[in-house]
């Protein structure tokens, strides 16, 4: 594949991404190749049907949905797509996501795969009624809460703030 296919292949399925809509998936044809692989953290769909269906989905739980690409790093066996999706998702409320997607693609520039990366604990199970506080207090207690250090209760201080496992407990032994 040539830089110039590569690199316009990847332009334009930046594009539908950025355009996304109910009228806009009949473009999957052109920009995917049949068994196209479309992967995120809630999916695993292949084939252009499926990964339509999957885009319908989502396209119908969100409401004032904005899809922007924000990075594109071009490599010879892969893309790199760094990208922010806003919208108003339903059960969940808003969301503003900062993500990144794998991009293979054949040898005509079309898309032979799609891997979103994001943070759907935070974006998502934090946010949800059931889970979400017990993975707070979870979170909390493993010391995952961004620009604070929180010991865990009842045990000595850990000698490597890198470690994970606990300081031993010297009266236990």
């Amino acid at each position: 594949m040539t830089n110039d296919l590569r690199n316009r292949g990847l332009d334009a399925w930046a594009d539908f991404l950025e355009t996304l809509g109910h009228d806009t998936l009949d473009r999957l044809p052109a920009l995917t190749v049949p068994e196209v692989r479309f992967r995120d953290p809630f999916n695993d769909a292949c084939g252009r049907d499926a990964v339509r269906a999957v885009l319908a989905r989502t396209l119908d739980g969100c409401r004032d949905l904005r899809f922007t690409v924000t990075h594109r790093l071009p490599a010879p066996d892969l893309a790199i797509l760094r990208w922010r999706f806003e919208a108003m998702v339903t059960g969940i409320g808003r969301m503003d996501v900062i993500g990144t997607s794998e991009v293979r693609q054949a040898g005509d520039g079309r898309v032979a795969e799609h891997v979103d990366h994001w943070d759907s604990g935070e974006h998502v199970y934090l946010r949800l009624p059931l889970l979400g506080a017990p993975l707070r207090i979870l979170r909390r207690r493993l010391g995952a809460v961004p620009g604070a250090v929180q010991p865990l209760a009842g045990r000595r201080k850990r000698q490597s703030p890198t470690s994970m496992v606990p300081a031993r407990n010297p009266a236990s032994q």
